[in-house]
């Protein structure tokens, strides 16, 4: 069998600022310019995740769409939308909630808890033009 590559996109809505607390106030807004603005900035995200495997010989999916879905919005959406990743977000605590931070921390929320296929990639838009894709450790785009 061949390998197919299933994707599910979500949209949500979240807050957050780019400081690190490790540095000066003057370090954090040279470095990180206006996404340092202590009264947080927003962004409408589009989250899409690629689950591969083989088709099962039964039912001709990777991965039940609806099964992907509902986990997207139980481990992610529901925990990020509306909300401000800097303080109301639990598997983002202590982390710079950079577009690149978040996707991983995205991956590890999901790692492990498909009920079929694998996690192949986790792609990020923080804006139309400005996205990220994380495939995991040690793995590489194919």
């Amino acid at each position: 069998m061949s390998t197919v590559y299933v994707t599910r996109k979500v949209h949500f809505n979240a807050a957050h600022r780019l400081h690190n607390p490790e540095k000066s106030d003057e370090w954090n807004r040279e470095m990180f310019g206006p996404c340092n603005h202590p009264n947080w900035h927003g962004h409408n995200y589009e989250l899409k995740v690629t689950v591969a495997g083989e088709p099962d010989p039964e039912t001709g999916y990777v991965i039940d769409l609806g099964n992907l879905k509902a986990l997207l919005n139980e481990e992610v959406v529901d925990k990020v939308d509306h909300k401000n990743l800097n303080l109301d977000v639990d598997f983002l605590d202590g982390v710079i909630p950079s577009t690149e931070n978040f996707a991983i921390a995205i991956w590890n929320q999901l790692e492990g808890k498909l009920p079929s296929g694998r996690l192949h990639c986790v792609r990020l838009y923080e804006t139309e033009r400005n996205y990220v894709e994380y495939y995991g450790d040690g793995s590489e785009r194919k």
